[in-house]
């Protein structure tokens, strides 16, 4: 495994540089390191960093958006290369970013990560409104609905989807996680979310209990 190619994997995402991203991706898959490797040692960590640069104030939106449009072209040829485990978990996961976020940074990991542990997963998006979010469940047959946000403003609509859910009598038919960067464990027990993950490794392990329950 390159060391340094997992190295300048991660600052590519940290620098938003998308076409030296791709190139690192499909260098990485050349060399041998394996897909799920490549993507948690190598991309994962920069795109952590990030996320933790602008929680601090210390990154900026207009290079948020470009680490994210980074790691989204990074995790498609990954996933691509992923092959599903032939043993298929039974469960059917809804993901979107709730409304007012347009930020997709960390729940494209997620996706991917879900993806290759055999989950079916319908991923909704950016800025998606809660009817939205509810209506695909519904559509789709989802047994998980799992949100995200980067911005404390909008952390609020997390909380206002589990009372949606309950209002329309439908809180009891679907296992909830939330996920991103000010997003805690308390906000979730405070909230009524079944889950909490704080990274995307988290989140496949948190689906993988709820879906025992």
């Amino acid at each position: 495994m390159s060391e340094k190619t997992l190295e300048d994997a991660a600052k590519a995402i940290i620098n938003g540089d998308a076409a030296k991203a791709a190139d690192l991706a499909k260098q990485g898959l050349g060399e041998g390191i394996e897909p799920l490797n490549l993507l948690e040692q190598g991309f994962v960590p920069g795109i952590n960093e990030v996320g933790d640069l602008f929680s601090k104030g210390k990154l900026f939106i207009p290079m948020l958006i470009k680490s994210a449009a980074a790691m989204e072209k990074a995790t498609e040829i990954i996933n691509a290369a992923i092959p599903q485990e032939e043993e298929i978990v039974q469960g059917k996961v809804v993901l979107g970013t709730v409304q007012g976020d347009v930020h997709d940074i960390g729940k494209t990991i997620v996706v991917a990560l879900f993806k290759a542990n055999g989950f079916d997963v319908l991923d909704l998006g950016r800025d998606v409104a809660n009817d939205k979010i509810i209506e695909e469940a519904e559509k789709f047959g989802a047994d998980v609905i799992g949100t995200s946000t980067l911005l404390t403003t909008t952390m609020v609509l997390q909380k206002e989807l589990e009372e949606q859910l309950k209002s329309a009598g439908l809180r009891e038919k679907y296992k909830t996680i939330i996920g991103g960067a000010p997003v805690t464990q308390r906000w979730a027990d405070r909230i009524g979310a079944d889950a909490y993950a704080h990274d995307a490794s988290d989140g496949v392990k948190k689906l993988k209990e709820l879906l025992k329950k």
